[in-house]
């Protein structure tokens, strides 16, 4: 079984500071409305919970400005 790391803290009532072991990320909302999370990767995140077994999420990448895909 492989070991992980991740920690999640709370920094203001909706904004949250994510870290593992590779990056950190930054999500901003509650859970009731729309979430939204920005990754030290580039990545960005929009994600909503829908009443009954149906979730909403939308991820995008930012590509690289040093030319990289």
């Amino acid at each position: 079984m492989a070991v992980t790391f991740r920690k999640s803290i709370r920094i203001l009532p909706g904004v949250r500071l994510n870290r593992n072991r590779r990056s950190w990320s930054l999500t901003l909302g509650k859970g009731k409305g729309p979430r939204r999370t920005f990754g030290s990767r580039g990545r960005r995140s929009t994600s909503m919970n829908l009443p009954g077994p149906f979730g909403y999420r939308r991820t995008t990448t930012s590509r690289s400005r040093r030319g990289g895909r």
